[in-house]
């Protein structure tokens, strides 16, 4: 079992000052507090610099994440991402080869069995829309029995390699899981997913926390993206030795 220290994860911030500090999170860590389990925001007040989350990524996640050190901070970053202020990027390795270069997954999530979350219908209703390029369930397929959240994944494709694909996703809505619950339901799991790719030898979850556009009105040029960046063993993992489309993937995701 890997354990952490605050000293080792804030060692080399991606950004720090008096109000924000970010962080390049390593997988295997919970960014608050689970039951049994050290998070990365109780080892920071343990070290006498407490910090607010403003957003999670999961345990299995790595990647950029934001934690506010002032209260005007995380009021004014938590606000951002309830009301979809934040732009968000991600990265992922999946299993499979047959998606669309670009494409919207926009399927309603609900609470599953256990605490988990799910698709608001079955699998098998999913229709893909090759004119808008939209993954959905037809209005009558959505399951309507327990609340359900619209859900909203932008994706395109940086690179196929044999039959895993790296996508560049954009999350237009921040629901828990939401990445992985969409990828998995259209049958391309995240490489390494505890959840959805039980069963495999691989080391940690594909799934990386890659840039993030906010506005911090405490700075004289308020809006500013921060980038963390993958790092080669992330990138070229799976990718036969090629180089991946990533500005392209990018540029496909603002337009």
């Amino acid at each position: 079992m890997t354990t952490f220290s605050w000293s080792e994860l804030r060692r080399a911030p991606i950004h720090e000052d008096d109000h924000l500090l970010v962080l390049d999170k390593p997988p295997g860590i919970s960014v608050m507090g689970e039951r049994h389990a050290e998070s990365l925001t109780d080892l920071a007040a343990a070290a006498g610099e407490p910090v607010h989350w403003v957003h999670r990524i999961d345990k299995v996640t790595s990647g950029l994440l934001l934690l506010a050190r002032t209260p005007s901070a995380h009021a004014s970053l938590t606000r951002q991402f309830a009301n979809r202020g934040a732009d968000k990027r991600y990265l992922a390795w999946v299993e499979g080869a047959r998606l669309p270069e670009t494409g919207t997954i926009d399927l309603p999530l609900r609470p599953g069995r256990k605490g988990t979350i799910r698709i608001a219908g079955e699998r098998e209703a999913i229709r893909y829309d090759a004119d808008r390029r939209r993954f959905a369930l037809p209005e009558s397929a959505v399951d309507r029995s327990k609340p359900s959240y619209e859900s909203r994944t932008d994706f395109a494709t940086a690179l196929v390699s044999g039959d895993r694909t790296l996508l560049v996703l954009k999350p237009v809505t921040g629901r828990r899981h939401q990445i992985r619950v969409h990828l998995a339901w259209l049958g391309f799991p995240i490489v390494g997913d505890p959840l959805f790719h039980r069963g495999q030898a691989d080391q940690r979850t594909y799934l990386h926390s890659w840039g993030c556009e906010i506005t911090c009105d405490w700075r004289d040029e308020p809006r500013t993206r921060f980038w963390a960046a993958p790092g080669e063993a992330f990138l070229d993992v799976f990718a036969d030795g090629r180089k991946p489309r990533l500005d392209d993937a990018l540029d496909a995701l603002t337009t």
